[in-house]
């Protein structure tokens, strides 16, 4: 994770008069100041990204709030709720299901809904569990939709889905599928690609993304609990975006699939069919599809990890996906928590020829009805 986006903060609701240095005023007791980015757009309110020098010290929160906090990093740990609006066809439930799986350990994996909820029903359970997003699904008469939103007062990121894939759909393809269940006890990394074209509205996404999942210190992280990546890639020619959820696992270089799992699972290996033990030993081991000794994806381990990877030695890095996955498209950024004033909309540009139009087929009907007033007269 980029320590500068964890270091960014977005400030929106902000006054069409409001200086920059007065936003520094806003925040500078929480930590010195990079950076402030301000934009008033023509129709207030404004909005902002401030960058911090560093983190904030929260030592005296983190005693108060052992549970929302990361004993580690001092950061707030992001909790979410995913929830649908309307009702979800069979496939985009089980989706649901897959996305609440994929946001463990900080989810409601159980949360249930009824159709007399609305959104403050959730927002105010929200606040006493600590709760910091929410994932939304809705499905239109076009399309299904996705909103990822933060909580108390946005913004809010809405999707357009053109194509999706459920853990099962992905399973399903593969030969030997592997999703044991504790990979979930720890949360994926996230890994964001194409997105520093430097437009505001990707700025945002990159921000949005990088906060939904707790931060990691890169010099106190367990190898062992990076058992997950979730991979955004931005595509700028046909901006979409591609959502993957991938598994890893780590295998040491020049050792038969044999020997791995004689070492990993302790167990008697069946000799019968062989002359001497030597040949147990010697010979090649039936390997996976990705079982290529390729340098470009190999690691030399800090640490040992495992009974099979040992520190120092070189072991090859597997990813192997898990689902779900998603082909995204953003069409608008909201200002506020699913309402307020639009930042960016995908088909703004359209939308504001038609009200020019529509403006300018007004400005001509007065003028007629102004030149018939005067004739009259």
């Amino acid at each position: 994770m980029s320590s500068r986006a964890s270091r960014t903060l977005y400030v929106g609701n902000l006054p069409g008069d409001i200086r920059e240095r007065e936003v520094e005023d806003l925040f500078y007791k929480y930590g010195s100041i990079a950076h402030i980015d301000l934009k008033i757009p023509p129709r207030p309110p404004g909005y902002a990204f401030v960058e911090k020098k560093r983190k904030i010290s929260v030592k005296s929160v983190v005693k108060k709030n052992q549970g929302n906090v990361d004993h580690v990093t001092g950061d707030k740990i992001p909790k979410s709720f995913v929830f649908s609006r309307g009702k979800l066809p069979g496939p985009l439930k089980q989706l649901q299901m897959d996305l609440r799986k994929l946001m463990l350990p900080y989810t409601a994996l159980n949360l249930r809904e009824k159709k007399r909820n609305n959104l403050r029903d959730f927002l105010n359970v929200s606040g006493p569990m600590g709760v910091t997003h929410f994932l939304i699904l809705s499905k239109t008469e076009t399309a299904p939709y996705l909103r990822v939103a933060r909580t108390p007062q946005g913004p809010t990121l809405i999707f357009k889905i053109h194509e999706y894939s459920t853990a099962q759909d992905v399973a399903q393809s593969q030969l030997r599928p592997r999703c044991p269940q504790d990979l979930f006890k720890n949360p994926p990394l996230i890994v964001l690609s194409g997105f520093g074209s430097g437009e505001q509205h990707l700025k945002l996404t990159t921000i949005m993304f990088q906060n939904i999942f707790p931060a990691i210190d890169i010099n106190t992280v367990k190898l062992a609990s990076c058992q997950r990546v979730v991979l955004l890639n931005y595509n700028k020619d046909t901006k979409l975006i591609d959502f993957r959820h991938y598994s890893i696992r780590l295998q040491p270089v020049g050792v038969s699939r044999r020997i791995r799992k004689f070492v990993q699972k302790h167990q008697v290996p069946d000799l019968r069919s062989l002359q001497d033990v030597s040949d147990f030993v010697t010979k090649a081991g039936y390997g996976s599809e990705s079982e290529a000794d390729d340098e470009a994806a190999t690691v030399t381990l800090a640490s040992d990890l495992g009974r099979v990877n040992r520190a120092s030695t070189k072991s090859a890095v597997k990813l192997q996906e898990i689902g779900p996955r998603m082909t995204l498209q953003l069409i608008k950024v909201e200002e506020g928590l699913c309402s307020g004033s639009v930042i960016f909309s995908e088909y703004g540009i359209v939308g504001d020829k038609k009200k020019q139009e529509e403006n300018q087929e007004e400005d001509e009907d007065n003028q007629d009805d102004d030149d018939d007033d005067l004739e009259k007269k």
